[in-house]
């Protein structure tokens, strides 16, 4: 699978963005999804995790009742959508995907990533 992440951009403390990846292919409903970051000289970490039917999702402790991931599998498309932004939340946003039933954290475990798109907070 193919993946494609859309809508980050510049936004205030407080603000809000969707980002978006699309799926390339006739599978996607057969893949879980997880929304990862990387902040300059951090680790990539994972935001939040969707299982393939979304059924089951996993959200970092720093992002809980802040950020919701969704998946329309209709349209090939996982979602994350990120409320009252935080400066600390600047990072590059990856999609990335993986095969396993279920919500899994380790990043060793994702086969297929996107580009990424860059998610800045102003202050």
């Amino acid at each position: 699978v193919q993946l494609q992440a859309s809508g980050g951009g510049l936004v205030q403390a407080g603000g809000s963005l969707r980002l978006s990846c699309a799926a390339s292919g006739r599978t996607f409903s057969k893949y879980s999804m997880g929304w990862f970051r990387q902040a300059p000289g951090k680790e990539r970490e994972l935001v939040a995790a969707v299982s393939q039917t979304g059924s089951s999702i996993y959200y970092a402790d720093s992002v809980k009742d802040r950020f919701t991931i969704s998946r329309d599998n209709a349209k090939n498309t996982v979602y994350l959508q990120m409320n009252s932004l935080k400066p600390e939340d600047t990072a590059v946003y990856y999609c990335a995907a993986h095969l396993l039933p279920v919500v899994v954290t380790k990043t060793v475990f994702y086969q297929y990533w996107g580009q990424g798109t860059q998610v800045t907070v102003s202050s």
